[in-house]
């Protein structure tokens, strides 16, 4: 092998970055479970809120404090491996901005019957087809009978609109306005969302435009309260126009209440040290305590003598207000600020003032976040004097001298309140503040005197970005479209917690299991392979951490589904090493030809998969990508390490003459001089093959299959119970409740997944709330003695019974997925199919490689169809089960295209052989890869299926009866098809006529 010291070195240094960013996760891990130990020493388990507290003071606490090679755990916490709501617990949901409400805001609500009747299409054919709801729009009103024009006065050439469409558009010109606006106000929405999520300051949120369908992503890991995070997503936002009080009229008041605080918690101090910090930071309502259960951050930097004073910061914010502070200290400040005795300070004209805070930003010399606080001039109704809602349009754009500046319009009502506050703000020198849910985005003076007309431009010291941002901060203000929640995952921290050690137990033991498995099988060479299953590991870790990939449950199954590609492509090289040697040659060469050999059956089997993987990414959602991620990643790796880790392996023990047989006393006969006649046996297959395709076919059609909530909506909820439960009992418990519902033993036999379509349709906190009282009510006579409904539904780490997961899906998402994953299937085939015919060029052998496919698919739905009613554990249909199917079908054509592979080789090599003995020879010969890749694979499955996580069980049992059906199809059904296809249409490959066989096929 050429090039040996390069690739060592690239693997070294491969092998030394990978540890490296996995040492960022081993540091976050240990101080965390530093943490959780110090507040089980403090707090037990009758105190979780104040437990959780205790550990994030503690992770607060040591932040910035050095653990090893100088990365401290702030630093780690951000580089750690990303773990997935199914792995840490946490809140996921899907939101449907609706395109419909911001079309109608833009017509100016017309009611236009042709805009109307449009609209009313648009929600039809968004039932049948898997496009954007513009573009169903645009095919509903160019539908319309007679000559109708989006650019009417009664539709879209109106006031909003002004200046962007003229009355002489055409529907086409008008469309691509209409396609930038929505596009605008989607980002808005987006950017809304970012920006409370940020402010809320959760642990590696995920937030994702999910194209162009007006959805969005949010991912919450380790978010406690779905009441919180449901008003967090969903409500209305609030932009508003201030006046701000200027800092020499309320500095004052700020050293007045320093020396009132000082005199209020002094005596407390004396009488128990530390109690009047957390006295008031207890009767905070800070949203980020609300949002993670009630967290607080103790205020260690505090001086009773100046209270406030002693937090400000000398480091000021780019919105500095009165003062700046770090973020931190902000809920300290709120409390001291909202005291009674504090507030009785104000003088009159001041008592309604309203503090609110600036946009957080980083200040790299103090190394952590600063905000700057504000005096907003307010009154006894606390309403702003301007909102959000008047403004028609807003831009990022350029002052003359080339500055980024935001310009922003207004409608006629908002352009007189807006004259007036401008012309108070200039004769009072003082600023007016852009406030979007309590927090300043800008607050410009005005230079210039009142501004009339309602057209505006802030200025300042931006950036594009930052002026981007506020154009979408100032366009959210007049956001007239609703936020639905269409799809919804809650999963508890138990059974986060449960899935990685059930998860890590069956990694590891299926890794045992064939490390010992290779090193019986072919001795010193397997155990090579082995370390090079271990280094391939480690990359495909080190390749999710660079790419910040996030680690799911079924992307752990794709990394041990890894351990079984990384095997048969050493088992692939090994066989041929045999095969050299048996023939004869030397060790040297046998070893040079066997690596070679191999290659190109180890590409087109990766190559295949690799593609079933690839259209699994671009069609899957959640954790189905991460499975998919996880899986590419391996594939790549297992290339990388089998052809050139394991080489380094092989030529360095060999170099010197050390014998290397690849085989073990035991194994060294095994399958030598095979001579079964396959083509022979192929129509007792094709007859046991139609009976089980019939039986398949006939229970999908009259039996069915059981659809997931992903395919058809509805609500599912995971429950624990603290004693075993009957679950025929409450399930018929639950049909009284909801009408119509279903309850299945999920895991031991004192957890149930219940599922109902009850309110399928509707959506809002509201419904949600009402349905979880209801299961509340419903299942109380079997949950534990005195549950209360807060605490069946909280999310604490300690929690042995209640709800421990619940996860919703509308019937319109549910929709798309069926279409998502029909398509995603046939994809995949014609994908596949393209592929053989180009590498093989003969499209007998496409058709042989698809037939077996087919054959796979439907054997699997089959067994699923008929077993779902009797198995003891979940068979539902859903985007894990398609996950299941697309593996199948690349684990189907890796086995198949081994075997084409040696078929083609076998032609080149020998063309004087008739075509029924190059197939049978080329059955046999690869029989031992085949056989030995397909036990390998399934010690694996077996493994997770018997030890891991309940979640993915269904799953695994798909990809075990997919590996049995594969390896049969291989065997007697996708060569047995290409021969007969070959022979039926008289071509002979050998480009002989030499009659063949007759006693084959008689």
């Amino acid at each position: 092998m050429q090039n040996k010291g390069l690739i060592t070195v690239f693997a070294l240094l491969f092998g030394m970055v990978s540890l490296y960013q996995l040492s960022f996760t081993f540091i976050a891990t240990s101080v965390e479970n530093d943490a959780k130990e110090y507040a089980k020493s403090a707090y037990p388990d009758t105190e979780p809120k104040e437990r959780a507290r205790a550990e994030i003071n503690y992770l607060d606490s040591v932040a910035t404090v050095e653990k090893f090679l100088g990365i401290d755990y702030k630093t780690a916490k951000e580089k750690e491996l990303k773990r997935g709501l199914d792995l840490k617990g946490g809140i996921n949901v899907i939101l449907q901005v609706s395109v419909k409400d911001i079309l109608s805001g833009l017509a100016n609500d017309s009611k236009n019957g042709a805009f109307t009747q449009a609209l009313q299409g648009a929600d039809q054919l968004q039932k049948q087809e898997q496009e954007t709801y513009l573009e169903s729009f645009f095919t509903a009103f160019e539908a319309l009978p007679g000559d109708n024009r989006l650019a009417s006065p009664e539709i879209f050439f109106n006031k909003n609109l002004e200046g962007q469409i003229e009355s002489n558009f055409t529907n086409d010109q008008v469309k691509s306005v209409l396609e930038r606006k929505i596009d605008e106000a989607i980002e808005s929405a987006f950017e809304v969302l970012r920006k409370r999520i940020d402010k809320f300051g959760v642990t590696q949120p995920n937030l994702q435009r999910l194209g162009n369908s007006g959805r969005i992503l949010v991912e919450l890991p380790g978010a406690k309260d779905v009441e919180r995070v449901t008003k967090l997503v969903q409500q209305t936002a609030q932009l508003e126009f201030w006046d701000v009080v200027k800092s020499e009229d309320i500095v004052p008041f700020i050293l007045e209440a320093d020396k009132k605080l000082s005199e209020i918690l002094t005596p407390k101090e004396e009488e128990t040290e530390g109690e009047a910090v957390t006295d008031t930071t207890e009767t905070t309502t800070d949203a980020i305590d609300e949002l993670l259960g009630g967290e607080e951050v103790e205020d260690s930097s505090s001086d009773t003598a100046s209270p406030i004073t002693s937090l400000i910061t000398a480091e000021q914010a780019s919105n500095p207000g009165i003062f700046s502070f770090r973020l931190k200290d902000t809920a300290t400040v709120n409390s001291y600020l909202r005291m009674p005795q504090v507030r009785a300070l104000l003088s009159s004209d001041l008592r309604y003032t309203k503090f609110v805070w600036s946009r957080p930003e980083l200040n790299e010399t103090l190394g952590e976040e600063i905000t700057g606080l504000y005096a907003l001039k307010g009154n006894r109704d606390d309403k702003a004097p301007l909102s959000g809602g008047v403004i028609t349009d807003a831009q990022q754009s350029y002052t003359p001298a080339g500055e980024v500046s935001v310009t922003m319009q207004m409608n006629g009502t908002g352009a007189k309140i807006w004259e007036d506050m401008t012309e108070y703000a200039y004769g009072n020198q003082s600023q007016i503040a852009v406030v979007l849910d309590d927090i300043v985005y800008s607050a410009p003076g005005v230079n210039s005197g009142k501004i009339s007309g309602g057209r505006s431009e802030i200025s300042g010291d931006f950036s594009i970005t930052e002026g981007q941002d506020l154009a979408n901060v100032l366009r959210a203000g007049k956001l007239p479209a609703s936020a639905d929640i269409i799809q919804a995952e809650v999963v508890g921290p138990t059974l986060g917690q449960e899935a990685i050690r059930s998860g890590l137990l069956s990694f590891m033991i299926a890794l045992g299991l064939v490390l010992i498995w290779m090193i019986f099988y072919y001795g010193k060479a397997g155990a090579f392979a082995d370390v090079a299953l271990v280094v391939n590991i480690l990359f495909i870790l080190g390749i999710l951490l660079s790419f910040q990939a996030v680690l799911t449950l079924p992307g752990i199954a794709g990394i041990v589904l890894t351990i079984g590609i990384s095997v048969d492509a050493n088992v692939l090289i090994f066989e041929r090493i045999r095969e050299e040697l048996a023939k004869g040659k030397s060790q040297r060469d046998s070893i040079k030809d066997g690596f070679n050999n191999a290659l190109s059956s180890i590409l087109d089997a990766n190559i295949t998969t690799g593609l079933t993987g690839l259209i699994l990414l671009v069609f899957g959602t959640g954790p189905i990508k991460g499975f998919a991620v996880t899986l590419l990643a391996g594939i790549c790796t297992s290339l990388f390490t089998a052809i050139f880790i394991t080489r380094l392996f092989v030529d360095g023990y060999t170099k010197n003459g050390k014998p290397l047989t690849c085989s073990t006393a035991l194994t060294k006969n095994l399958f030598k001089n095979v001579n079964i006649d396959f083509l022979r046996k192929r129509k007792i297959a094709y007859v046991i093959s139609g009976i089980l395709i019939a039986t398949s076919l006939g229970s999908l059609f009259t039996v069915g299959l059981n659809q997931g909530i992903d395919f058809v909506g509805g609500r599912t909820y995971t429950v624990r119970f603290d004693k075993d439960v009957n679950s025929t009992e409450i399930q018929n418990d639950m049909i009284a409740v909801f009408g119509s519902a279903e309850a299945k033993t999920y895991g031991g036999d004192n957890q149930l997944k219940i599922t109902t379509k009850f309110k399928v349709d509707e959506t809002g906190s509201e419904v949600d709330r009402e349905i979880e009282n209801m299961l509340f009510e419903g299942l109380k006579p079997n949950l534990p003695d005195g549950m209360t409904y807060e605490e069946f539904i909280a999310d604490d780490e300690a929690k042995e019974a209640g709800r421990m997961e619940y996860y919703k899906v509308s019937p319109t998402i549910a929709d798309d997925i069926k279409k998502s994953s029909f398509w995603a299937v046939l994809g995949s085939l014609v994908v596949v199919f393209l592929y053989i015919l180009l590498r093989f060029r003969r499209w007998q052998f496409s058709l042989g490689a698809v037939a077996a496919v087919f054959h796979d698919v439907l054997l699997v739905l089959g067994i699923f169809s008929l077993t779902y009613k009797i198995m003891p554990f979940n068979m539902e249909i859903d985007q894990s089960f398609i996950a299941a199917i697309l593996t199948v079908i690349g684990y189907s054509l890796n086995d198949t295209v081994v075997v084409f592979d040696r078929i083609r080789e076998f032609f080149n090599d020998h063309p004087g052989w008739k075509m029924n003995r190059i197939i049978n020879s080329a059955l046999n010969s690869t029989l031992s890869r085949t056989l030995n890749t397909s036990l390998t694979t399934l010690i694996v499955l077996l493994t997770i299926f018997i030890l891991g996580a309940e979640s993915i069980r269904g799953l695994i049992f798909a990809l075990i009866v997919g590996v049995l059906v594969g390896t049969y199809s291989s065997l007697f059904i996708a060569t047995p098809v290409f021969y007969d296809t070959v022979k039926k249409r008289g071509i002979d490959l050998t480009d002989k006529k030499d009659e063949e066989d007759e006693e084959v096929g008689k």
